[in-house]
């Protein structure tokens, strides 16, 4: 049996009052969470045994995919390993992706069961979402266009036995989408083994053991804790938007509950830094979903503890995590960083293997070592392991430009699917991971290609530059590079020119910059949905095209 929800039972005995959860509730006169939600090991247990139950009565059962479209709560996280018990396949998207794409994913994935949220469920009549679905169910309390209640659900499952399917490590676990931060959201087919590798891996890269107190500020991660023994904290923010979250109410939930350690994008990390309150009890920091700015991984490192440890993995929906450094290391690397180098991504994560290769935009149907280039040289990085993703569903176009399939060596091993990150890197000397951008994101001039994390960071070191953009304009091969650049907070944009010209003067100071002639403002860059971190640099590219 391989199943992410199969360390429940065991928890459930060994452990069964420590809280596995702990989750928003109702709000005090000073405007913060009371946290008066909380589920035990035992109640998780139970309860999603019992929700299994009512789905199978429904005919959500094993193999089933099934929408969820439910805010972080402690319904979520019920339904998830739920779910997960009853072997069905849970389908996750973002729920603030544009709403045609949306569509597209939800008629690419060809649900048969639908839950959500009142709000979903009346978009999903109004917009036409999911209507392979046959099964509809609502966390609302009524069963407003819907086939039930998860309440109902849940009461007609009570008492259930174990819920535990005897799922193989190929089934089918998840459909999770890609940020589609880079086009329309892909389903990455996700298998029980994955997650379990996944749970594995997370756990010795970071050190992370049962007893710990987590602060998961992107809802997915607080999958993993339960399977880990950790206990989870939801935060009182938007998940979907955590450039906005409240620093007072993180800091609240981290102090009441002894909050050990924490996972947000870059955009959450930059939140904590600028508020500049101390985390004295916080020893573990991970952040990822885009490379973490220095200044804050610099301003992070001063408000925890001297011994606690600042984690930047690498890796992607695909394949996560490729490669860890910690902040110390990182800090040490940021010359070279805000000189051209790109930015240092750390050491593979073992048992990954991670190769370079030549940059391609075209499928690669068989692997061969001629595909390497030296170490030193930029090409798109690849990797192979337990957590590397074989397909995206209903979607073999894209599965073929990402998966190259690669011979074992020994006739009857068969083959292993190499995953293409989709970014381009090189290896170091020390044989340290250097990310130098998307693949899609690069500028191909006449005088050779250029690579958005080994120019913007040289740019970035304005003092009232907030971030940069290199996009280009025009066919590859003779496109003109553009710098689109979103000023600091506060900073007027009468002295625009005076900022412009000193760009000029820092961008003429490295070979690989000096060329680049064209400087645009932009108000505020569009960023992805799920991290607040990602630049949409299509989009910015086409601005720029028309401000041409």
């Amino acid at each position: 049996m391989c199943n992410i929800a199969a360390s429940l039972p065991r928890l459930a005995r060994e452990a069964p009052d420590r809280i596995a959860m702990r989750c928003p509730g109702s709000r005090g006169a000073d405007g913060l969470a009371r946290y008066d939600v909380e589920l035990s090991y035992r109640e998780l247990d139970a309860r999603s045994d019992a929700i299994a139950a009512g789905l199978a009565r429904r005919g959500i059962v094993r193999g089933t995919r099934t929408v969820v479209m439910v805010r972080p709560s402690p319904e979520f996280f019920l339904l998830m390993f739920a779910l997960f018990k009853a072997g069905a396949v849970p389908v996750l998207v973002d729920p603030g992706i544009d709403r045609r794409a949306l569509r597209q994913c939800l008629d690419e994935a060809q649900p048969e069961a639908f839950i959500g949220i009142p709000l979903a469920q009346f978009a999903r009549v109004v917009l036409g979402w999911a209507s392979s679905a046959r099964v509809r169910i609502t966390t609302g309390r009524h069963a407003l266009l819907a086939d039930a209640t998860l309440a109902r659900v849940e009461r007609d499952g009570a008492g259930a036995t174990a819920q535990l399917a005897d799922t193989r490590p190929d089934d089918v676990a998840a459909i999770l989408f890609t940020s589609g931060s880079t086009g329309v959201p892909k389903g990455v087919v996700y298998r029980h083994r994955h997650f379990v590798a996944q749970i594995a891996m997370l756990g010795e890269a970071f050190g992370i053991g049962a007893g710990a107190v987590d602060l998961p500020t992107f809802p997915p991660f607080a999958l993993f804790d339960p399977a880990l023994g950790v206990t989870s904290v939801i935060p009182d923010m938007d998940a979907t938007k955590p450039a906005l979250a409240d620093p007072r109410r993180l800091h609240d939930a981290i102090a009441r509950f002894g909050v050990d350690q924490l996972f947000g994008s870059p955009a959450l990390m930059a939140v904590l830094a600028r508020h500049g309150q101390p985390l004295p009890g916080v020893k573990r920091v991970t952040s990822a979903g885009a490379p973490v700015p220095a200044d804050v991984v610099a301003r992070m490192r001063e408000l925890l503890p001297a011994d606690a440890q600042f984690w930047t993995p690498y890796g992607a929906t695909e394949c996560l995590p490729v490669a860890v450094i910690e902040g110390r290391e990182l800090q040490a690397t940021r010359a070279a960083t805000e000189s051209g180098a790109g930015t240092c991504v750390g050491r593979a994560v073992a048992p990954n293997e991670v190769r370079i290769i030549r940059i391609s935009d075209d499928a690669v149907e068989r692997w061969s070592d001629a595909l390497c280039v030296p170490t030193g040289e930029v090409g798109e990085i690849t990797v192979v392991g337990p957590t590397t993703t074989d397909s995206y569903f209903n979607r073999d176009a894209m599965t073929r430009l990402a998966k190259i399939r690669e011979p074992r060596g020994d006739v009857d091993a068969g083959e292993r699917i190499v995953h293409r990150m989709g970014d381009v890197g090189y290896f170091d000397a020390q044989g340290r991971l250097w990310f130098c951008g998307r693949k899609s994101h690069r500028v191909e001039c006449a005088s050779g290609p250029l690579y958005t994390e080994q120019v913007e960071p040289v740019f970035n070191v304005h003092d009232q530059v907030r971030r940069t953009a290199l996009v280009g304009i025009g066919p590859m091969g003779q496109q003109q590079a553009v710098l689109c650049v979103e000023l600091a907070q506060g900073v007027d944009g009468r002295h625009w020119p005076r900022i412009e010209s000193e760009l000029r003067a820092i961008g003429a100071a490295h070979p690989h910059t000096a060329g680049i002639a064209r400087f645009l403002r932009h108000p505020k860059f569009p960023v992805d949905i799920r991290h607040n971190a990602k630049i949409g640099r299509e989009k910015l590219a086409a601005w720029a095209a028309e401000s041409a």
